[in-house]
């Protein structure tokens, strides 16, 4: 038998360090979720402990008694029991973008007892990304109900990086740094995730400490809930990453400056060489350890998107062991948990005797990798599988938080199955979503958390009829034969890294895309327009859930945002032959687009700008503190940075209120150019165009004018007359 598959072997015990506790359920803990999920039908339900001998996590579901009884050896494993009857008997669904929580009455009978196990001793969650690209203004109850969203998909191992800043705070404090010394250093909430990974200092500050004593106690909330339902949260660790008043107060110390990416400032990284090195990381465990405890699984990546100073075998493999033993200073139970991001982001680096300098320093048992982007390239092919480690199969399918139909649905169903079952897999332990940004495409995420409780590929025709009916309370044979026609197109996984973008959310050019807009798509756009017909002939026949309404919005927000390429493509052209008339036309009706998918989206709060910034000013404590995290919010998903951002439009978001008040004058002022250029049969002056809409930006970026927080609008009734208006138009433009 294959060590790396048998949950029971003494080896996996062993390399994993896995504590007796996370093997006990907290019963209280496990109703208590089971109340909040179905408030109504929580009394239906019984638990019960499942005692288990080794670690793995198994449940079981049966009927006795008159009650549905969940049994499991820990909260994740109840919690999965719970929503296996949910999906597989009452029929509904509970996703980031919809939910069906319709249950039947009475309540269906387990006719046979359920008996589940995990193939996977981990199932990991988040990315540092994620914190900020969709997390950055969650309060304790979003946290929640997020938490209970990991436990019943099965999530045991979730990233825990909240409220990082406040013990940093804590550390440099006591080591004689003043306020003034870290004004600098910490950066705006927005901008965590890459403060956290050592790629900026002080972008979006400075910050105010009512946030950070507010997230120490978010911090609190979150693990101490993920705990109580058996999950090991991985918290952060020390990786060198120093403020920059460092130098002074240490002019001896071994510094690297470094830079991210240009437009902004240097960060210092200490050398691990340097004892101090090893002595802040055991003062940061030690804290944090006191202020949040902890799980042995420490977070550490040094070199994210960073080179190290030199590529020799000998340094890297010093440095890993180095910043390993710096952990185990503080705690000989640590186990290090790296992604495996650097080994695809940088490959002309990372080539294979440095990856394995940098994996063998550690010992096996000391180190667990995140093969980050597996959906895409699976990295462990060509590092032996990690060179022995333990290592986990992760999906991340989305990038910066766009807003896109896409995923890999083949590769997904049946790839994690595929490379468990590989001798050459080697110690596959796990699987996990390290997206960058969470609230779409709820589907391949359902998917892939699918094989938490199975060996086996997932048959997909049978899947997704399970899928629909669960998300729209129906078998309607038009819903089941448009989700074959998503899977061939959107979700086909073909061509491109990530999902398209549409034109209409790039800096104004002639060009059909700019840096990160990139508009190139995995189908001919034309194929998906069955798909939107069948959808909107269900709507028509009185289809009507939550789910649905998500996925009608947003298959007519993917046509519509295909659709602008075609009329950036006819006023382009009548631009270049100088048809002023025609100009205006297609020009207008460029802009009457952007219109229409903003009425549309303003029916739905997953596609709407006022949520994300009333949530961001909710943290503020006086006017000052609001307009800094309203400024955030509005930075990241437009400018990413200043005016000269090379990272704009990267987290660029189809959002209701961003459309009408952001894109929509951008191409304004753009169209206003062109017109007077054909007026006056001059050429326009593209560069200072350039120069003077980044300075438009920047004002928009501090502006602070409201958006509404409430949804307007019928759903099904604006998607309806958005295919009576559009649907002819693109029946001619996409003609042969």
């Amino acid at each position: 038998m294959n060590l790396s598959r048998s949950c029971s072997s003494l080896l996996l015990a062993g390399v994993l360090s896995i504590s007796a506790a996370w093997a006990q359920l907290n019963v209280q803990a496990s109703r208590q979720l089971i109340q909040r999920v179905i408030p109504n039908h929580h009394s239906a339900f019984t638990v019960e402990a499942l005692p288990s001998a080794s670690d793995e996590n198994v449940f079981e579901v049966e009927s006795a008694q008159g009650k549905i009884v969940l049994r499991g050896n820990n909260g994740v494993a109840v919690a999965s029991a719970l929503y296996h009857y949910l999906t597989e008997y009452a029929h509904c669904q509970v996703t980031w973008n919809g939910t069906n929580l319709n249950l039947p009455s009475p309540l269906p009978k387990v006719p046979t007892k359920v008996s589940k196990s995990s193939p996977y001793q981990y199932r990991y969650y988040l990315n540092y990304c994620t914190f900020n690209y969709s997390m950055s203004w969650w309060d304790w109850p979003r946290w929640q109900r997020e938490i209970d969203w990991m436990a019943l998909h099965g999530i045991n191992m979730p990233l825990a990086i909240t409220g990082e800043e406040y013990t940093w705070n804590e550390v440099y404090k006591e080591m004689g740094f003043t306020k003034e010394d870290l004004q600098d250093f910490f950066s705006g909430p927005a901008y965590f995730s890459w403060f956290w990974m050592g790629n900026l200092d002080g972008w979006g500050g400075p910050l105010p400490q009512s946030w950070m004593d507010s997230h120490k106690t978010l911090q609190e909330q979150i693990v101490k809930r993920e705990r109580e339902l058996g999950m090991k949260p991985v918290l952060p660790a020390f990786t060198g990453h120093v403020p920059a008043a460092f130098r002074k107060k240490y002019p001896q110390a071994k510094l690297k400056a470094t830079n991210w990416t240009n437009g902004f400032a240097d960060t210092y990284i200490l050398d691990s060489e340097d004892p101090l090195f090893a002595e802040i990381g055991k003062k940061f465990l030690e804290k944090q350890t006191k202020l949040f405890g902890t799980d042995h699984l420490y977070s550490a990546d040094t070199f994210n998107e960073n080179e190290p100073p030199t590529d020799d075998p000998a340094y890297l493999s010093e440095l890993s062991k180095r910043i390993y033993e710096g952990m185990r200073q503080a705690d000989p139970k640590a186990v290090w948990v790296m992604q495996g991001w650097l080994f695809y982001s940088d490959r002309k680096f990372w080539k294979a005797p440095q990856i394995e300098a940098l994996l063998k320093a550690v010992p096996d048992d000391g180190m667990i990798l995140l093969d980050l982007a597996a959906e895409i390239e699976p990295v462990w092919k060509r590092t032996e599988a990690f060179h022995g480690k333990p290592w986990i199969w992760n999906m991340l399918n989305n990038f910066g938080g766009n807003v896109n139909l896409f995923g890999r649905m083949e590769g997904v169903a049946a790839n994690p199955a595929k490379d468990l079952n590989d001798p050459k897999a080697g110690k596959l332990v796990g699987i996990g979503l390290t997206m960058e940004a969470i609230e779409q495409n709820p589907v391949i995420y359902e998917l892939m958390m699918q094989h938490t409780w199975q060996r086996d590929a997932i048959e997909l025709d049978s899947w997704l009829a399970k899928y629909a009916r669960n998300r729209y309370r129906t078998t309607n044979p038009k819903l089941l034969e448009a989700w074959q026609v998503l899977r061939r197109t959107v979700y086909n996984g073909k061509d491109i890294r990530d999902g398209a973008e549409s034109i209409v959310t790039g800096r104004p050019t002639f060009d059909s895309t700019t840096i990160w807009t990139r508009t190139k798509l995995n189908y001919p756009p034309a194929e998906l327009l069955p798909a939107w017909d069948l959808f909107t002939e269900a709507a028509q026949q009185g289809v009507d859930s939550d789910g649905f309404r998500y996925d009608l919005v947003d298959v007519t927000r993917q046509v519509l945002a295909n659709y602008a390429l075609i009329v950036q493509k006819q006023w382009k052209t009548a631009y270049q032959k100088k048809d002023q008339a025609a100009f205006a036309r297609y020009s207008k009706d460029f802009l009457d687009l952007i219109s229409d998918m903003d009425q549309l989206l303003a029916s739905r709060k997953d596609f709407m700008l006022g949520p994300w910034l009333k949530d961001a000013r909710s943290w503020g404590t006086n006017a000052e503190e609001k307009a800094l995290y309203e400024q955030n919010a509005r930075d990241l998903i437009t400018l990413w940075g200043d005016a000269n951002s090379p990272l704009h439009e990267y987290s660029n978001r189809q959002w209701s209120g961003l459309l009408n008040d952001f894109y929509k004058p951008r191409w304004e002022q753009f169209f206003q150019l062109l017109t007077k250029s054909l007026q006056s049969n001059q050429q326009p002056n593209l560069q200072a165009f350039d120069q003077h809409i980044r300075q438009w930006e920047w004002q928009w970026v501090k502006k602070q004018n409201p958006f509404p927080a409430k949804e307007k609008g019928n759903s099904i009734q604006l998607s309806v007359s958005m295919h009576k208006k559009y649907r002819e138009r693109l029946s001619q433009a996409y003609r042969p």
